[in-house]
């Protein structure tokens, strides 16, 4: 392969290609890599997405002994939040560790599994601080910019992860959702983005589920079919680790291109938590994929849980959020070695800090108590009783409306309300975060505006099967790959 077709050609191919390419000697790792990072190169100084660029790093690897797993050779980008690895830059969107220049001084559970996947990591990405909000905008690092109108949201908080797969810079890169943050970035660059069940990915070895419920660990990619092979990658468990997932009845791979059968389907276009208006986009992008869904055989009507409706929802997220950003602010206090102030962190930052600090114990386990009901309350809709076959999926729009211009959530004189302008940007999300039942967004829109309308789709506690085997079906139905962004590789 010349280095200027190669380039172009590989630009083209979702990762399990690219695997196949180095399995049957057509192309090394080091081809892959050097064509990913000659894309990085080449687009991302209009983006903004990849912060951390390892790619001398990368090419080492790609020289030497790979793991042989499923994606040999095959590059990647690991966002800068989470799924740390030892002696590479680690600093979560925040300046406190911009500042002081901070590598991570081990390698998480997460990142064993993708680099023993035989992926190569050439860079990580940008992220709001601490991931906090749904757009990728820290004053650290500057923002990120959406490939298919660069004035416009990224998403958060994998936002530089989205950017780079949509831009085609890699084939897919790691993100992680704990109110949104696989799949509002999805909805936002025209990706496929699984959040999975609470449990099916390690947190390790310094989270797990019982101290950081709503966070879970994935990727965002361009095919249904990588997205089925990663999560399998990446769902065995770690020893000792709290929260295990029902275990699969076969690999999710298998999964891409079976029958999913006749589903029961509710659609949802209402924003439940009544924050907001419902932009009429994405209504049409609801309708638009359960008429779809319909076409291939599959009985779509008007119904969610009315649990999604209940008030108390939102204050039950509130608290577990301020809460695990006060624990995650003290883990970074000891990583620097000195207290944080305000003048280390965003405003937005420092005031859901505070509030975090101010959560009692009693506050904090009623808010756990809140999130169990929750879940037992939301979960009797897909239940199947005698009288009620229930549901199967649940349809959604992914974002209430389409990729904001940049900017659309700071507000300098009253943070707070750039936090509050994310509960209109994003209701259906965070519930499935309280959940834990995985949901996945799934590019089939596209507005006059040319802008990307995800939909989601929710399934049961530990039922990614099935989400999988209709996200497939979509793709055959309506192929969404050859949609390439104003800018891309």
């Amino acid at each position: 392969m010349t280095s200027n077709s190669s380039t172009s050609e590989l630009s083209t191919m979702d990762a399990t290609a690219q695997a196949a390419l180095v399995r049957s000697g057509e192309a090394t790792s080091l081809d892959l890599v050097d064509a990913a990072i000659a894309r990085v190169e080449a687009v991302n100084p209009q983006l903004n997405a990849v912060i951390h660029p390892l790619f001398e790093k990368a090419r080492e690897q790609a020289q030497g002994a790979l793991a042989d797993g499923p994606f040999r050779g095959v590059p990647i980008l690991f966002k800068d939040l989470m799924c740390a690895v030892a002696g590479d830059p680690y600093q979560l969107g925040t300046n406190s560790l911009k500042r002081a220049q901070y590598r991570a001084t081990h390698t998480d559970d997460l990142a064993h599994r993708f680099l023993d996947a035989g992926f190569i990591c050439i860079g990580r990405t940008n992220t709001p601080e601490f991931g906090l909000v749904p757009t990728t905008e820290p004053h650290s690092y500057g923002p990120s910019r959406n490939p298919w109108d660069p004035t416009r949201t990224t998403g958060g908080s994998s936002g530089g992860s989205s950017a780079a797969v949509a831009s085609r810079m890699v084939p897919a890169a790691h993100a992680n959702d704990g109110g949104g943050s696989i799949r509002i970035p999805a909805s936002c660059n025209g990706l496929v983005g699984l959040k999975p069940s609470r449990g099916r990915t390690s947190m390790g070895p310094n989270l797990g589920h019982l101290a950081s419920p709503l966070t879970v660990e994935g990727c965002v990619s361009v095919s249904v079919r990588d997205t089925a092979a990663i999560l399998d990658a990446l769902a065995a468990p770690a020893v000792g680790q709290p929260v295990i997932a029902p275990a699969p009845s076969r690999p999710f791979r298998d999964e891409v291109g079976a029958n999913p059968g006749r589903l029961r389907i509710g659609i949802m276009t209402s924003n439940p938590l009544g924050t907001g208006d419902v932009s009429a986009d994405s209504i049409a992008a609801a309708n638009d994929a359960g008429a779809l869904l319909e076409s291939l055989g599959h009985d779509v009507e008007l119904g969610f849980p009315k649990a999604f409706e209940d008030p108390s929802v939102v204050g039950c997220f509130t608290s577990l959020w301020d809460a695990e950003l006060a624990d995650q602010i003290s883990h970074v206090t000891e990583m620097i070695g000195r207290s944080i102030t305000a003048g280390d962190v965003e405003p937005l930052t420092w005031e859901l800090y505070q509030g975090g600090l101010n959560v009692t114990a009693q506050q904090l386990l009623d808010a756990v108590h809140a999130l169990e009901k929750f879940g037992r309350d939301v979960g009797q809709w897909w239940h199947t009783s005698d009288d009620d076959r229930g549901f199967d999926l649940l349809l959604s729009p992914t974002l209430a409306e389409p990729p904001v211009p940049l900017g659309s959530f700071e507000n300098a004189e009253a943070p707070i309300l750039g936090f509050l302008r994310a509960a209109a940007f994003a209701p259906f999300c965070a519930g499935f975060n309280l959940t834990g039942q995985p949901a996945i967004n799934v590019p089939l829109y596209w507005n006059a505006e040319c802008l990307p309308i995800g939909v989601q789709l929710a399934a049961s506690y530990g039922r990614e099967d099935v989400l999988i085997r209709v996200a497939s079906q979509l793709e055959v139905a309506r192929p969404w790959a050859d949609r390439l962004p104003a800018i891309h590789a």
